[in-house]
């Protein structure tokens, strides 16, 4: 079985690098086209044994459609696949629009997060460029359930997640090191929160960023104003394009809660920035299962917004606080909850570490991705375990 993967970037999408590793070690005959074969983490798929090869096929970010469309065609007839697999909306359309209808070749789009979906007229541009060979594998419930609403063949809609690395969270590193860097006491309450910076979108409509940088500044602010002596640590760097906006939301820190949030920028030791955390915060606009899944494994106590997949991993009451998207205040009220009430965030916390630990192993997902590729070349199963 050979299968051409088409990712778009060499910064970040490590859900990929994971997961076509894995597949390598299920035995699947993986290439890879990427826009470089040199930078970024694009060594590190060669180093796991994936063929890579060089081809930019994102009319998105890329030259331009007509050669992203010239370098797709030459693409699948030089690797010559029996399926190709897209993670990124442009490729997807790229790869549909090169090889028309009727190509042999059956194509799955596993769709990363459902923001293309939530907005009409990026959804019908994905569906219209669909055809009777392409296949879907949502990476959360949400989006299942959109497709299928969409009426889309259920026999051409799966639902897989996209595999996480939790070995390093599920260590449980030693406390105080982080604390210590930003100096704030061991007494003092912490939340934080780690996403990168994502400049709004404005041909989407978007007016904040999409990961919810304002509200969760917003809501240390209001909990500031009730008396909670709340500190917190800001984690990540700005995503190409958005260092201006970065440099405004740390503008708007200082003048809502001046030195009681640290902006750390990009760590690698994430771990034990969430060892150190009271709470961990994922207030996000639009989201697929996001760093909820990481925090969750660190047995970190969560709150997550009510959005795309985070409602998958944070079951209210379950396994963290779930709350309405772009409310600063109910954000405030349920980080308030869980500062107040530390035996039961815990009990929360480590429900979610068991939910994740069953979900979100790479060598599950992947085991479930090749099940839906054999399911649909029509090649038998070698192994018992069954695709959700």
């Amino acid at each position: 079985m050979k299968v051409l993967h088409l990712v778009k970037t060499t910064r970040g999408a490590t859900w990929a690098l994971r997961q076509v590793t894995a597949l390598r070690a299920l035995g699947v005959d993986v290439t890879v086209a990427l826009p470089s074969t040199h930078t970024g983490i694009a060594p590190d798929y060669a180093r796991a044994g994936v063929q890579v090869v060089r081809a930019d096929v994102d009319f998105v970010r890329g030259p331009g459609l007509l050669g992203a469309l010239r370098r797709c065609r030459a693409l699948v007839d030089r690797v010559q696949p029996d399926l190709i697999h897209s993670h990124f909306v442009g490729p997807t359309i790229v790869a549909r629009l090169a090889l028309g209808r009727r190509h042999p070749v059956p194509r799955v789009f596993q769709v990363p997060g459902p923001l293309h979906l939530e907005h009409p007229w990026t959804r019908g541009l994905e569906l219209r460029t669909a055809g009777a060979r392409d296949h879907w594998i949502a990476t959360c419930r949400w989006t299942y359930d959109t497709y299928l609403a969409l009426d889309l063949p259920p026999e051409r809609v799966f639902l897989s997640y996209y595999g996480t690395a939790l070995e390093p969270f599920l260590r449980a590193p030693a406390r105080g090191r982080v604390r210590k860097e930003l100096t704030v006491p061991a007494d003092a309450p912490l939340a934080g929160m780690v996403a990168y910076f994502y400049r709004p979108r404005r041909f989407l409509g978007q007016r904040r960023g999409i990961k919810g940088h304002e509200d969760f500044i917003d809501a240390v602010a209001t909990l500031r104003t009730r008396g909670v002596p709340l500190r917190a640590a800001v984690v990540g760097t700005a995503w190409p394009g958005a260092e201006g906006y970065e440099n405004l939301l740390r503008a708007h820190a200082w003048r809502r809660c001046e030195q009681a949030i640290r902006f750390t920028g990009h760590r690698t030791d994430v771990p034990a920035v969430y060892a150190d955390l009271d709470v961990a915060v994922h207030p996000s606009l639009s989201e697929n299962c996001g760093g909820a899944v990481e925090s969750l494994a660190a047995a970190c106590p969560t709150v997550a917004t009510q959005v795309g997949g985070l409602p998958d991993v944070v079951i209210d009451g379950e396994t963290g606080w779930l709350v309405p998207p772009a409310a600063p205040d109910r954000l405030a009220d349920a980080i308030e909850e869980a500062l107040a009430n530390r035996d039961e965030a815990r009990r929360r916390a480590r429900a979610g570490q068991a939910l994740v630990r069953q979900l979100f192993t790479v060598e599950r997902t992947a085991v479930d991705v090749e099940l839906i590729y054999r399911a649909i070349l029509g090649t038998p199963a070698v192994t018992e375990r069954v695709a959700v």
